[in-house]
């Protein structure tokens, strides 16, 4: 019974409810007419695996391959960087967006509208294949174009430095610690040599040599050469003790010394060395063809809403008449 009420209701307010679609659609088109037609371009990347460069020309085993695309993490990192207000100061600026969008950088909330724009207009973002895919819509094609390449190439730069920043810290501090253990083993060398002055330069060897005469000189009881050799083993065991100390610790710091100058050539190829982060895989063009608006979904769904809503509303209408009418 309700039914073919509703089916009656409809067939008696057909033409109105054309006509509210056909004004609507007429409305939209001409408001659909009048928006500024945007067009599309996108870069679409793989990270690169994130290693220490210097790793593979010092180390002798090699844990990971330069030339290996980056893990899901690589890539979040990569897209982080992507979405930094780095990334976006620097498009701003080089693009002059503020005189771009038409928006006072002077009037208070500039920043939040630009900010806000800026994100309508530009985003990056993961696929479902691990790739980055960079997105920049523009009423000019060619500068969506140069804005998402830019940003392709920015995000290496940016990266780069902040990598390299960081192995530059290390590097100066393996620096400083390579100079001062040099400093160190100098002053122990100069200790050394001053025993080698004294006659000191194999302690061992020398206690052996000198144990053999003294022996040979008691045996042949030559009391004057016993005493003179018991008095260099006097000599060489007071000075044994400093002797034995210097060269246990010249063996160590020269193991040091050259595992730092190894750390220190290491970390200055990272600090000096810049590769890409990204494996780009298709760079933007200029779009031929507008992305929005879609202007016949825009009149289509408009009509939609303006019948429904009229349906809906004369419905009421009608109800509440009824009801009314009911009561009375």
């Amino acid at each position: 019974m309700e039914s073919t009420h509703l089916l009656v209701f409809i067939s008696r307010n057909l033409k109105t409810l054309l006509g509210v679609g056909f004004l609507a659609a007429l409305v939209a088109s001409g408001v659909s007419l009048m928006m500024d037609e945007y067009y599309q371009s996108t870069v679409v990347m793989f990270a690169t695996s994130q290693h220490s460069i210097g790793e593979q020309f010092f180390e002798e085993t090699k844990k990971n391959d330069l030339l290996a695309y980056g893990e899901t993490e690589d890539a979040e990192r990569l897209l982080q960087i992507l979405n930094s207000h780095r990334i976006r100061n620097r498009i701003i600026e080089k693009f002059d967006l503020f005189t771009h969008y038409n928006i006072n950088p002077s009037e208070p909330g500039a920043q939040a509208d630009m900010a806000l724009t800026y994100a309508n207009n530009v985003g990056a973002n993961l696929t479902r294949f691990g790739s980055i895919k960079v997105s920049v819509l523009d009423t000019d094609p060619f500068l969506a174009r140069d804005m998402a390449n830019d940003m392709a190439h920015l995000v290496d730069s940016i990266a780069n430095r902040m990598r390299n920043d960081r192995a530059h810290e290390a590097y100066n501090l393996a620096l400083r610690t390579l100079d001062q253990t040099m400093d160190q083993i100098a002053e122990a060398e100069d200790s050394l040599a001053t025993l080698h002055s004294l006659g000191i330069y194999d302690f061992e060897a020398q206690v052996e040599g000198l144990t053999a005469q003294y022996g040979m000189a008691l045996a042949s009881n030559n009391g004057s050469a016993a005493r003179t050799i018991r008095k260099d083993l006097e000599q060489l065991g007071a000075l044994a003790n400093g002797y034995n100390n210097l060269s246990a610790y010249l063996e160590s710091a020269y193991e040091q010394k050259a595992l730092l100058q190894k750390r220190v050539d290491l970390m200055r190829v990272d600090a000096e060395t810049q590769l890409p982060t990204s494996f780009v895989v298709d760079y933007a063009s200029a779009a031929d063809k507008k992305a929005k608006p879609v202007r016949w979904l825009i009149v289509v769904m408009t009509a939609i809403v303006a019948v429904g809503a009229a349906f809906l509303g004369m419905l009421a209408w009608e109800t509440l008449q009824r009801a009314q009418a009911t009561n009375a």
